[in-house]
């Protein structure tokens, strides 16, 4: 190497690499201003063994995490990360950019400090363990790594124990989950970390799904999310019951359905799945980030000129409405659904559970007969997806896949996965590849959270995961409070199948829930805004064909693309209202919504680049509150300089295409 060469990165390398002595190293991001640093810990409050391996986290120079401890415990044995001396650091840094097909920008730029940490197990088995670690402007990210070693014979993890000690008692916006079997549809609670710790004075404790948001007073904003769990087990947080004065979360892994003793096995060497914290200013640059698919693998698909983002029209959230006003799950329905995509240039129709014979994907039941409707929709530019449940799906993908291949079938929506343990998360990927070698987009319902697997395999459009729509055919759970709520915190994690689209639009006293012809509560404008709010590449418009006719606020939808080549969050805070602006190609789009408070808001437009726009706008009109289907629509003229007075109605909502002038 160069002398002029070693020395810049020995520059870097003392720039973002710190060392407080022999087993103390602190990382910092490229804009240092963010830090971990771990260290090897004695007799003090955090533990009463000493060498017990700690890290902590600082922003702007001040905590956000305290010393908490990083233990692996691997079945029949102590726990791996006690006890241990730092042997080796060896720092590096990457500045470099990738593409993704579909999601919230198209170019990514992924730079950050890395370090990885060499421990060395004092006494005992002398066992070897290693910490990788990412600081990045608005993320750190680490995990565990067991290298190959004598002492073990494999990885067979029993239980992972990664703290959370949160520096002080930060307000939570928390998924509360009643066990590991769940499909993460719940609402996101707002309480203080003490809350969950200290109920009156009696501990208690709380499963918590991922992605967690909480403001740090004074501090930041900060997510705990994962990434990358390709042969790992998703991550829940515990919190340590105890006194008021607890305000810290413990990891615990979904254990094995076969051997719940047992969370995750496999050969050496053997890591986890990275540990994110999401940390910002403002709760907007959590949205922003991409470090969630930067932290994942680069895509394992080298043809991809077959996977393209689109709308889909859909028969099961409206009860498969058919063109005379009734209920009938047939070919001839789900035709009309295809003609209805075609005539407004839809890209997809999705036909839902009720095609296939029992037990058995491979074969049809005479309600749909999908060959002939993938035929049919082929010759009107319009593709077709297909339901399918886990269940069948694990045990007959090998023979289905292929068949739907066959077929023509473009995607296929697989629904009840209801398990993220080891196995289950190795269902995805297995899924994702034999749904890739047979050109099959895949989104994922009754699911997990995602990960950041749709970086790996593109062909990953979806992943439900979250208290969506088709709630409102049940009951009122799906409502403006939630909606606004779930940008801060599920979209968190990535893209989210929501399915919007609902135009029978009404107040909270009007709503009632039903499973035909559902209603939704909020305005019009509400729910044309979600189209530019919510990340999915494939985006559903969950109405009756016939509730769009004539409904000249439709076009919004119609205009709307599935992808994007850049997002940004103008303003917003969770739970109260979100104004988010996304571009794709020359074209900007803009959706705003409100809780169930009105309120108005001013949206300057620095995000637009130079020249003159026309504004196409829809918005809720004057008696919007009263009328929620109301909706007015005009064009103004607008440049970067310019500002939007919105206003937003009770539940109300707001949506803008941008279109250059020149256009």
């Amino acid at each position: 190497m160069p002398k002029q060469v070693l020395s810049l990165v020995l520059a870097l390398c003392a720039a973002t690499v710190s060392f407080a002595d022999s087993q103390s190293v602190t990382l910092k991001s490229p804009d240092s201003q963010l830090s971990i640093t771990f260290s090897v810990a004695g007799n003090d409050a955090v533990s009463s063994n000493p060498g017990q391996l700690v890290y902590s986290v600082s922003f702007h120079n001040k905590p956000v995490i305290e010393a908490s401890k990083l233990n692996l415990t691997l079945q029949g044995q102590r726990p791996l990360g006690a006890n241990v001396r730092i042997s080796a650091t060896t720092p590096s840094s990457a500045d470099q950019t990738y593409r993704l097909i579909t999601g919230k920008a198209s170019t990514i730029r992924d730079h950050y400090n890395a370090l990885r940490v060499d421990l060395n197990e004092e006494g005992g088995l002398q066992r070897k363990l290693a910490i990788e670690t990412r600081a990045y402007d608005d993320a750190i990210a680490f995990r565990y790594v067991v290298p190959e070693q004598r002492p073990l014979r494999d990885f067979r993890l029993a239980k992972e124990s990664t703290e959370f000690r949160i520096s002080a008692d930060a307000t939570t916006y928390a998924l509360e989950l009643p066990n590991f079997h769940s499909m993460y549809e719940s609402e996101y609670i707002k309480l203080p970390i003490s809350a969950f710790s200290n109920q009156g004075g009696v501990a208690s404790k709380f499963l918590i799904g991922l992605p967690l948001l909480m403001e740090v007073p004074g501090v930041a904003w900060m997510a705990i999310t994962e990434a990358n769990l390709r042969n790992y087990s998703s991550m829940y947080l515990v919190n340590e019951a105890g006194g008021w004065s607890n305000h810290s979360f413990t990891s615990e892994l979904a254990p094995s359905g076969d051997e719940p003793e047992l969370a995750v096995e496999g050969p050496l060497p053997h890591h986890s799945a990275w540990r994110v914290l999401l940390i910002g200013d403002k709760p907007g640059a959590l949205i922003e980030s991409n470090v969630i698919t930067s932290l994942n693998p680069d895509s394992e698909i080298k043809d991809t000129s077959w996977i393209h983002a689109g709308r889909a029209s859909w028969d099961w959230w409206n009860g498969s409405i058919n063109q005379d006003g009734k209920s009938a799950y047939t070919t001839d329905t789900m035709k009309y659904y295809v003609d209805f995509a075609a005539k407004q240039g839809l890209e997809y129709m999705l036909v839902d559970a009720g095609w296939y014979a029992k037990n058995d994907i491979t074969k049809m039941n005479g309600k749909v007969d999908i060959p002939a409707l993938v035929q049919y929709a082929r010759a009107k530019g319009v593709k077709v997806w297909i339901w399918i449940p886990y269940t069948l799906a694990d045990a007959q993908m090998g023979e289905a896949f292929p068949l739907y291949a066959k077929w023509g079938v473009a995607g296929l929506k697989i629904d009840f996965i209801e398990r993220d343990d080891q196995e289950g998360i190795n269902f995805y990927y297995r899924a994702a590849q034999l749904a890739a070698d047979n050109h099959l987009l895949l989104d994922f319902h009754g699911a997990t959270k995602p990960t950041g697997l749709e970086r790996t395999y593109p062909n990953v459009f979806g992943y439900e995961g979250v208290l969506g729509m088709e709630q409102s055919k049940g009951g009122r759970r799906d409502n403006p409070d939630n909606h606004v709520m779930l940008p801060f915190t599920r979209m968190l994690a990535g893209r989210m199948d929501y399915t919007p689209g609902g135009f029978d639009n009404v107040t909270k006293n009007a709503f009632v829930p039903r499973n035909l012809h559902p209603m939704v509560m909020g305005t019009r404008c509400h729910q044309l805004a979600m189209y530019a709010v919510y990340e999915s590449p494939f985006q559903m418009v969950s109405d009756t064909p016939k509730a769009y006719e004539d409904q000249p606020s439709f076009q919004f939808i119609k205009d709307i693309p599935g992808t994007w080549d850049e997002t940004k969050v103008l303003d917003g805070e969770p739970g109260e209202f979100v104004t988010i602006a996304r571009r794709n190609g020359n074209q900007w789009f803009l959706g705003s919504m409100t809780n169930w408070n009105p309120r108005e808001i001013e949206v300057p437009l620095t995000f637009l680049g130079e020249g003159t726009y026309t504004a196409e706008i829809y918005e809720d009109a004057d008696d919007a509150d009263q009328n929620p289907k109301s909706a007015r629509i005009l064009k103004k003229s607008v440049t970067a300089k310019s500002v939007l007075h919105v206003k937003l109605a009770s539940g109300g909502g707001y949506a803008v295409r941008f279109v250059p002038a020149s256009s």
